[in-house]
């Protein structure tokens, strides 16, 4: 009787999240959660773009002046030089990652090997920012350990200084921070992907790169979208690669904004 009871109680408990995840409310109700506490404030913020900052206060008197002053102090070049630069490490990332994934998703057998690679991919995650970035100054800077090792092979005569304060350097920096959140979306969406999917295309002749471009890689593209989301939004307000290693000599949208935040702009 008491099976039976237990049984009977987690049959009603089941039919019970069964109904209630199964209704037409589920998908409004998340709709308008998500406008609330994300899309509001976002209108609010663009609202609040066309007001005034008087003695720290908000002035309601609508006018254009901080749009124009946008424009006037030049923070639009630091977006466009920003989104060039968010794009084009994206890309980096992706052609990086994606066959880092796959081989990490399908030709890596060994279930060790994975969990070590898997745990190593979080490193960064619990690193400071800081504490990351500004051990590259002593390592590409003009005497720094890579300058100093191929002046000492005879490879180059003298220091190459373009490898710290520029913009490679601030590319090489953001390189390693943001790798994980590209490859973590695209190997667990290309590890959901049915073998029997390639082994039937290599049994129907086609070749490696057919199976690629025409089975995983559309059975792979949500993960693709996620990681390019993933990797963009927080290159998007990085500060601490163009601080460090642009030396104040790459300008981006991140360090620009903490400026204003700090002057309560």
């Amino acid at each position: 009787m008491t099976d039976s009871a237990g049984s009977g109680f987690l049959d009603d408990l089941r039919a019970g999240y069964t109904r209630m995840f199964s209704g037409n409310w589920v998908v409004p109700v998340f709709v308008a959660v998500w406008v609330v506490i994300v899309i509001l404030p976002l209108l609010v913020m663009v609202a609040h773009s066309f007001f005034e900052m008087k003695n720290y206060q908000v002035s309601y008197d609508a006018s254009f002046k901080t749009w124009n002053s946008l424009i006037d102090s030049g923070r639009w070049i630091a977006a466009v030089r920003t989104l060039r630069v968010v794009l084009m490490m994206t890309v980096v990332e992706f052609l990086i990652a994606f066959p880092f994934a796959l081989w990490l998703a399908k030709t890596c057998k060994s279930k060790v090997t994975k969990a070590v690679i898997i745990t190593l991919l979080t490193i960064p995650f619990f690193l400071d920012p800081s504490s990351r970035t500004i051990i590259w100054r002593a390592i590409l800077g003009k005497n720094g350990i890579i300058n100093t090792v191929l002046m000492e092979l005879g490879i180059i005569s003298e220091p190459m200084e373009w490898m710290l304060f520029s913009e490679f350097a601030v590319h090489f920096g953001m390189l390693a921070p943001y790798f994980p959140t590209m490859v973590f979306p695209i190997f667990l969406v290309v590890s959901l992907i049915d073998d029997h999917y390639l082994e039937a295309s290599r049994d129907l002749g086609a070749s490696k790169l057919h199976t690629l471009f025409f089975i995983i890689l559309p059975l792979s593209l949500p993960g693709i979208v996620a990681g390019a989301v993933f990797t963009m939004v927080p290159l998007m307000a990085t500060w601490v690669e163009p601080e460090m290693l642009g030396g104040g000599f790459v300008n981006l949208l991140g360090p620009s904004l903490e400026a204003a935040i700090l002057n309560l702009n």
